[in-house]
């Protein structure tokens, strides 16, 4: 019978918990409509993985030293409903006032906690990064570019939506990944690009569009913490031109087999809809020849990526006069002052050079963020310091 749970995940909880309890493989492949071979599977993934291999984890600490008691943020909502005209340093005034006994939280904190509860007014402004197309390579080896996206969704049968995320390699049209998902949230997308690099390796460079969650049209630079950390592994940033799909075309290409042989008709659930996927990237890679490739499968041409994955390098700024982490919310916290970077860099260290009196320039890693001057306090962020190409709209 088909589940009712609209996460694919869940569905794999549920199937592992049936297991754990004792139950056989095969009935239980039956009742839920899936072969062996894909029941073996996410119970080897389990063995290798965990928990990790079933859920989306989140990768924020599970605890915050410096985090506001649930009291003290509960105070400041009702404060604030209570003032609906008054901000973040009046209300702090009120605290340091009537409730002297509480450790007074910082006036960005009190923000962060508003804003968190959308109680904040925003100004209408306009985006001042406007993303156009990127450099884009023409690789001629495997693994110097691979493609990513997400397939348009679909509903499947139990009226649920299906959002599969692809990866491939542009040079030998390798797929590595196509995985179904309930959605394009940020999170779940980590697990799978990680699963992908510790099986495949590293590639040089990922191409994608200017959507959710690869690129942020309201971030700096249009950044998310995605490729935020795709940038602390070293892969290069490409981006098509907004509307142009064919700069992407073989993996677009790719997307068109897909929907013709993994979507119609579409299965009954996440789970089931997944095994249909996995039966065609096994199809796609090692059975179907290409005309692009000579009449060769991707299997013949790819390669196993020189760059194996061992997880984030560590940053260290040795030649310049401070070394500072980007706050959760995104500002850097320097002497006395407090510039907003971007939150798509919150808890990333970052390397400070006073390169003339009070004028200081910020790096990340090997790329110069912009400057700031003391005096001024003002932040003035280079144009394009990732070579995304990136219009500056004033």
């Amino acid at each position: 019978m088909p589940w009712k749970e609209c996460s694919v995940m869940d569905e794999r909880m549920k199937f592992i918990g049936r297991l754990l309890s004792g139950e056989q493989m095969a009935p239980i492949c039956r009742e839920f409509g899936i072969s062996r071979v894909t029941g073996y599977k996410i119970w080897k993934r389990y063995g290798q993985y965990g928990s990790k291999g079933i859920y989306d984890r989140s990768r924020t600490p599970h605890k915050h030293p410096n985090q506001t008691p649930f009291e003290v943020e509960n105070l400041i909502v009702r404060l604030k409903k209570e003032k609906p005209n008054w901000g973040a340093p009046k209300i702090r005034e009120i605290i340091n006032k009537k409730y002297s006994l509480i450790k007074l939280p910082a006036t960005s904190t009190i923000h962060s906690i508003l804003d968190r509860h959308e109680l904040v007014k925003r100004r209408k402004r306009r985006n001042r990064f406007h993303a156009t197309a990127s450099y884009l390579s023409s690789p001629k080896q495997p693994n110097e570019l691979w493609c990513t996206d997400f397939k348009g969704q679909f509903r499947m049968q139990n009226k649920e939506y299906c959002y599969p995320l692809t990866l491939s390699d542009f040079v030998s049209r390798y797929v590595f990944t196509c995985e179904a998902l309930s959605s394009t949230a940020e999170s779940p997308c980590f697990t799978v690009f990680e699963q992908a690099f510790e099986e495949y390796g590293l590639p040089y460079a990922i191409r994608s569009d200017n959507g959710i969650p690869f690129a942020c049209g309201n971030s700096l630079w249009n950044l998310t913490k995605l490729s935020v950390w795709w940038i602390r592994l070293g892969i290069k940033l490409e981006r098509i031109e907004p509307g142009n799909p064919q700069q992407n075309g073989r993996h677009e290409r790719m997307h068109r087999t897909l929907k013709l042989e993994a979507t119609r008709p579409p299965r009954a659930n996440l789970l089931q809809q997944q095994e249909t996927f996995d039966q065609f990237k096994q199809q796609f890679n090692f059975e179907r020849p290409h005309q692009a490739l000579d009449m060769k499968c991707p299997a013949d041409v790819h390669q196993r990526s020189s760059v194996a994955y061992r997880g984030l390098p560590d940053i260290t700024y040795p030649d310049y006069d401070k070394s500072l982490l980007i706050s959760n919310c995104g500002r850097l916290c320097f002497k006395k002052l407090k510039i907003y970077i971007s939150s798509a860099l919150s808890n990333q260290p970052v390397g400070l050079k006073e390169i003339d009196y009070g004028i200081w320039q910020l790096d990340f890693m090997g790329y110069t963020l912009g400057y700031f001057d003391e005096e001024s306090e003002q932040f003035s962020p280079n144009d394009d310091p990732f070579g995304l190409r990136l219009d500056i709209r004033i």
